[in-house]
């Protein structure tokens, strides 16, 4: 018998068999991270308006230098140069960036988005070669976990800011009393979301035990194991709810900075 032979063309750009509107998830999230990117850049090089009484967005924080009572070490330093924007964000905002950009989910959610590769399963790439991750610039990515550990402190940070955000200083006679404001709950809000999205990281379930061939040699990695899990399930609706998120907590503190919003005190 003659062996029969098949040969599969390969498909243009768009080219599917598929009849569902394939296209619509790549283009929300093309239009979500896009809006995100944008504001959030924009937010960065303001310098200005990133802060109101015990109130600081967490793109500005920690503050290592800057202009507000928040910051660590007194305002811009002598040394910067004076041809380069300053903005107290553009000093730590790389580092919850990186995390968010080398992340598994988002990789696979702006690989289909923005580079189309693929756009969608079954639908056609516009290139005809595939280098994967181990080249140049994608090898990158493998610095992920290396970021997750940059993200646990900023959550240890952005923490003690929701602490500090249940202190209001009183402006007649200057001493502070606990209570709660929309910006505390805001604020708080946000700490969930991020703990949320990143004790659900790939990654953190490696570390938790993923490595060990069974789990029964040791039940504590097993629990974290399932701990982290838990998280994971629900890893790309974290990832989208802290992103969202943590832009309107800039927006809110922003907001009320410039006096278009009050923040109402509940308690």
């Amino acid at each position: 018998m003659n062996a029969a032979e098949t040969i599969i063309s390969r498909r243009s750009f768009g080219q599917t068999m598929r009849a569902d509107p394939w296209w619509i998830q790549p283009l929300l999230v093309f239009l979500g991270l896009s809006i995100f990117i944008v504001y959030s850049t924009w937010a960065a090089f303001q310098g200005a308006h990133y802060f109101v009484g015990n109130y600081i967005s967490p793109f500005y924080s920690p503050e290592i230098f800057g202009n507000s009572p928040h910051s660590w070490f007194g305002a811009k330093p002598a040394w910067w140069p004076s041809w380069l924007v300053f903005s107290p964000a553009l000093l730590v905002l790389w580092a919850p960036g990186g995390f968010r950009l080398t992340c598994y989910y988002y990789r696979g959610a702006y690989y289909k988005a923005f580079w189309a590769d693929p756009p969608a399963c079954t639908v056609g790439e516009p290139r005809k070669t595939y280098l994967g991750e181990r080249s140049f610039p994608l090898i990158m990515q493998n610095a992920h976990r290396y970021f997750l550990y940059l993200a646990f402190i900023f959550l240890v940070i952005l923490t003690i800011d929701v602490w500090k955000a249940l202190w209001f200083v009183d402006a007649t006679n200057g001493k502070s009393s606990f209570g709660i404001g929309i910006g505390t709950i805001v604020l708080a809000i946000n700490v969930v979301l991020l703990g949320g999205y990143t004790f659900g990281c790939h990654s953190l379930r490696h570390l938790a035990g993923g490595f060990l061939d069974q789990f029964s040699k040791s039940r504590n990695c097993y629990r974290a194991y399932a701990c982290v899990s838990c998280f994971n399930r629900r890893h790309m609706l974290w990832a989208w709810l802290s992103l969202f998120w943590v832009g309107f907590a800039d927006l809110y503190v922003r907001f009320c900075s410039m006096g278009v919003w009050h923040d109402w005190r509940l308690i």
